[in-house]
């Protein structure tokens, strides 16, 4: 039987404010998910940079365990953590930096270890023409370009704004996104000339964007740790869901969209 596509929802204000997915379709009656021991539904709040990877594993992790309804949240990872410590329903954490996972580890909500699992570095990306001429982070000083970064609370922004600072670039955006997505969407609808996103994002969106490297854009290396939320609705499907991404096959998935493996 063909799976049906992901599903979008909406979130009240009251709730999470990202965009949720589900992975899959829900199974039910299964052995195999009573065999494992993991069953009804699980929330991963992860960094909007993993929108495809953790896609890709969402649906992995349903086949693996029929029964299972996975839903995944991506956003800036300083929204989700305050999400998270403001109580909002979670069972893993993703985020694009230590910071937001420390944020909510002091507040006591993460339950044992975090691991890192991935690590990102960014890149500049330009409408299809760069029709901006950038060629290297020197040009986003240009007068007159229009240049988009993250906000400097979330990780894209704090990376970016350490880029160029090592380049000694005073660059002067016309708009600060609230995650690395909306930059990219920027860029893809020619709103802008060019915008700082991570090279995974450049990669996702071959095709309406072309990407130009940073020669020193390991100056700014963001590592992504995991971690189960401490009042986590379902602590054992989190326990499994982080286990499949430090697996080979979530490291592959990781690899194939273009993350540096710890």
């Amino acid at each position: 039987m063909r799976r049906p596509k992901m599903r979008r929802h909406g979130w009240g204000t009251v709730g999470l404010a990202g965009a949720l997915l589900t992975a899959g379709c829900a199974h039910t009656g299964s052995a195999r998910s009573e065999t494992t021991g993991v069953a009804g539904p699980l929330t991963v709040l992860a960094a909007a940079s993993l929108t495809e990877s953790f896609g890709t594993l969402g649906r992995e992790f349903e086949a693996a365990h029929p029964g299972v309804r996975v839903t995944l949240s991506f956003g800036a990872s300083t929204t989700l953590a305050a999400q998270i410590t403001q109580g909002a329903p979670a069972d893993v954490f993703a985020p694009a930096a230590p910071e937001p996972m420390e944020t909510v580890r002091k507040a006591g909500e993460i339950a044992g270890d975090t691991r890192t699992f991935a690590r990102n570095v960014l890149a500049i990306a330009v409408p299809p023409g760069n029709p901006g001429h950038v060629t290297g982070v020197a040009d986003l000083a240009r007068p007159g370009l229009r240049l988009a970064l993250c906000a400097p609370q979330v990780p894209c922004g704090a990376a970016a704004d350490t880029v160029l600072r090592a380049a000694g670039v005073a660059a002067h955006p016309v708009t600060l996104a609230k995650d690395v997505k909306l930059v990219l969407s920027l860029v893809k609808l020619g709103e802008v000339d060019a915008g700082l996103v991570y090279r995974t994002d450049v990669r996702s969106a071959a095709g309406t964007v072309v990407g130009v490297d940073i020669p020193d854009a390991t100056v700014a290396v963001n590592d992504y740790p995991i971690g189960v939320v401490s009042h986590a609705p379902n602590p054992v499907a989190a326990r499994a869901f982080v286990d499949l991404v430090l697996s080979r096959t979530g490291r592959t998935v990781l690899r194939d969209a273009g993350f540096i493996l710890p």
